[in-house]
């Protein structure tokens, strides 16, 4: 039984599989008659709808989509009309947000406990709560902005209580971003965050989604993407490990509803590694 498909262009179509949009389907693969060039919109139509029928058939509606064609704008907006589950790996970078901000410091050759971090977050999973909890107790201070302050008054009162540990919760738009140097951003939208006086020089990782700072005078950096490297990659066969991103193949493979801990030492067998965080023009 195959549990996730891969979409992915193909190297070299036959011009009677173009002309006609014939899909080809081989294994857990789901080949379309395109070799990355854009395609117009009633052609992307027709291939997203010869991709539905085959999921209306699959036992799995998980799929992951090739870098060339995550790019067919039409296709993939196409796509998210139908009840798929597209593996993006978003899970996976909030999972990897500890990591993540590890990364950035050793670029700015700074240490934890040297640096303040302030985190937006309205809606708190537990992979992420377990995540704070451990900040706490190395980054010299943790500060949460959130438009639900009850919530995280009982998170802060809890801390405090069992580890003996402040942090800070508030909303302030003129004053809680406006020193803030390194930002996790879980789940602010653009429109919420452009509200804040913004640290023009701040660094901004958006977990959930990419997000686009408005004020032209900011001259930082906003981190909506990331990738990885995974000791088993050696497994991929050569099309995934090519054309398809490796967070999006890890997270697919993951047991979303084991326990955070358990999340982690996985991870630490596969010595999942960040080797690349992808800003709004460049790498970081």
């Amino acid at each position: 039984m195959i549990f996730l498909y891969y979409i992915q262009e193909s190297d070299k179509p036959r011009l009677v599989f173009k002309l006609f949009n014939i899909i080809q389907l081989e294994g857990d693969k789901i080949i379309l008659p395109i070799e990355g060039t854009q395609i117009d919109n009633k052609k992307a139509e027709k291939l997203a709808q010869k991709t539905k029928k085959i999921f209306e058939k699959a036992k799995s509606k998980k799929v992951i989509i090739s870098k060339k064609i995550q790019k067919q704008e039409q296709y993939v907006n196409q796509l998210y009309r139908y009840p798929l589950e597209m593996v993006e790996g978003r899970w996976l970078f909030e999972v990897l947000s500890s990591k993540i901000l590890d990364y950035i410091l050793l670029k700015k050759q700074k240490k934890k406990e040297e640096t303040q971090i302030t985190i937006l977050v309205n809606d708190l999973s537990e992979n992420m709560l377990c995540q704070i909890r451990n900040m706490v107790k190395q980054y010299k201070i943790v500060n949460i902005i959130t438009n639900h302050k009850e919530k995280f008054k009982k998170l802060e009162k809890q801390i405090l209580e069992e580890d003996g540990i402040m942090i800070t919760v508030g909303n302030n738009k003129k004053k809680g971003l406006a020193k803030a140097e390194l930002i996790l951003n879980i789940d602010f939208p653009s429109e919420w965050i452009n509200r804040y006086t913004i640290y023009e020089e701040a660094i901004i990782v958006n977990v959930r989604e990419g997000v686009k700072i408005e004020n032209k005078r900011f001259n930082g950096i906003t981190i909506n993407d990331y990738e990885i490297e995974v000791q088993n990659e050696e497994s991929f066969d050569y099309d995934k490990k090519t054309k398809y991103r490796a967070c999006q193949i890890y997270e697919a493979q993951m047991n979303k509803r084991q326990p955070f801990k358990e999340i982690m030492k996985q991870m630490e067998q596969d010595k999942v590694k960040i080797v690349k965080l992808i800003t709004a023009n460049s790498v970081y």
